[in-house]
């Protein structure tokens, strides 16, 4: 059993911060890639950030240069550090990982698991 936990969401006014965390617990043997994608209300749910094992980010084009993507991997943790929000970025945040999970101290699958999802209303 491999959980997402996330924290960090809120309300903020315009030109404010969050810090968005998200913690992996359970059999877990290794992480892979991480990310962080969002859903407004009546829409897809789309990419925000992701984040290699290596720490190497990629953004999509609306968060560039305010969103930081960051991963703590001996805490089994991905952050996203959003600045300079806007009302366009309201919003529920979910985190994704790639996990591959031990059974018995062995080796198991590599299974896609998302969190809960955290509220970020950011107003005007």
């Amino acid at each position: 059993q491999v959980q997402l936990v996330e924290s960090g969401g809120g309300l903020v006014q315009a030109g404010g911060s969050l810090r968005l965390s998200c913690a992996a617990r359970g059999n877990i043997f290794s992480i892979k890639d991480m990310g962080w994608y969002r859903q407004a209300p009546g829409k897809q749910r789309d990419l925000v950030a992701t984040i290699t094992t290596t720490s190497s980010p990629k953004y999509a084009e609306s968060v560039k240069g305010r969103f930081t993507i960051s991963r703590d991997n001996a805490k089994n943790t991905v952050y996203l550090q959003m600045n300079s929000l806007k009302p366009d970025d309201t919003a529920i945040y979910y985190c994704n990982a790639a996990v591959e999970s031990t059974i018995f101290g062995l080796r198991g699958q590599v299974g896609d698991y998302w969190g809960q999802g955290t509220q970020v209303t950011v107003s005007s």
